[in-house]
């Protein structure tokens, strides 16, 4: 959801209102902490704070990976005449974070955890998973692209091993976002007023 105004999404409402039908047992977020940068220093002050909404949902948990930082040669698209035709780039991979998707898909599936699952991600790794949870345990999964830009859409294999497929609209978004504040044990949440 780059680029998008609705970041203080509560996902137990994107649940519902993607599979109104059905009751939700239990969501898996999955994420990794991001870390501060020169150029927005404030990231995981804000991250901190949605990931602490979000653990007001009572059936949703938390599976973190990690982001690795480093610099990586890369080549320019348009090189300039006379100057380098490569630069160096500080590159973020999330690492784990589609790893530990497919591994509790696969492992709730397994243990009968779920009778459906939908899994929010456009992520082209998930095609093997979502193929055995589909013809090996013979349960219903679905696919949502979480991304608007049709130049990040599905890929076809995702979209061939899925059994259906559902869209996140922006109407979607708009009204399933949390209350500006909301009470934990800890005390009041504001949502950012920034991101």
């Amino acid at each position: 959801m780059k680029g998008t105004p609705f970041k203080w999404l509560d996902l137990s409402k994107v649940c519902r209102a993607l599979l109104p039908k059905h009751e939700i047992h239990r969501i898996r977020y999955f994420t990794a902490l991001v870390q501060s940068r020169p150029n927005d220093p404030q990231a995981p002050q804000r991250q901190q704070i949605y990931l602490r909404a979000l653990e007001t949902i009572p059936n949703l948990t938390i599976e973190y990976g990690r982001f690795r930082p480093r610099l990586k040669e890369r080549p320019l698209v348009t090189p300039i005449p006379g100057q380098p035709r490569n630069v160096v780039v500080h590159d973020t991979e999330e690492k784990g974070t589609d790893v530990n998707l497919a591994t509790y898909l696969l492992m709730d599936g397994y243990e009968d955890d779920y009778e459906q699952a939908l899994v929010i991600s456009n992520d082209a790794d998930l095609a093997l998973p979502i193929s055995i949870v589909r013809q090996r345990l013979k349960r219903p999964i679905g696919i949502v692209n979480p991304n608007r830009n049709p130049k990040d859409g599905m890929p076809k294999d995702v979209r061939d091993a899925a059994t259906f497929e559902r869209r996140i609209y922006k109407s979607t978004l708009r009204n399933c976002q949390f209350p500006p504040t909301l009470q934990d044990a800890i005390g009041t949440i504001t949502k950012p007023s920034t991101w």
